[in-house]
């Protein structure tokens, strides 16, 4: 099984494109930390609510933070190819044939992100509009659509990138 990883050699554009992808997915890594810590200060407080009181609205920022981690994701997993795929009806494909499949995906995960972001930022304002909040601590929803856009964009450019290189290995083009 090969893990997916980032092509070394990418300058220019793309080099750019895989280096806020990447820092976007340590983002990712560092919210899924603040989310364990959200969970264990609620854990604590439960267990300590009779002599401190207790911290209230874990779940809240746990389903915000999740959603923006995820987002996160998105950009890295289109760059290094980790998207979920069935192998099997391309088991026999030659590379060449398996790049154009996958410069077709890239197409459709463009037009994919281009849709949601258009789509997500009219939510977004709507969000802010009406200044929808969190029951409990109050906190904007907002931000968090905001977060998703930025993974959006990310995952345009990275469709793009995917995009251009697989259209090169499908025209017989060596890797850089």
């Amino acid at each position: 099984m090969r893990l997916p990883t980032l092509q070394s050699g990418r300058t220019g554009f793309p080099g750019a494109v895989e280096r806020l992808v990447t820092f976007w997915a340590l983002a990712g890594g560092v919210t899924l930390l603040v989310i364990v810590g959200v969970n264990v200060l609620e854990v604590v407080s439960a267990i300590t609510r009779p002599v401190t009181g207790r911290f209230s609205g874990g779940v809240e920022l746990t389903s915000l933070l999740a959603a923006v981690a995820a987002f996160c994701f998105l950009p890295y997993c289109q760059l290094v190819d980790a998207n979920v795929s069935a192998d099997i009806f391309t088991a026999k494909a030659s590379p060449r044939a398996v790049a154009a499949f996958k410069a077709v995906a890239a197409v459709v995960a463009t037009g994919f992100a281009i849709l949601l972001l258009w789509r997500m930022s009219e939510g977004m304002m709507d969000q802010r509009r009406y200044g929808l909040s969190t029951t409990i601590l109050n906190v904007p929803v907002w931000p968090a659509y905001a977060a998703a856009l930025v993974s959006l964009a990310l995952l345009a450019l990275a469709s793009l990138v995917s995009l251009y290189e697989y259209v090169g290995r499908a025209a017989g083009r060596k890797e850089p």
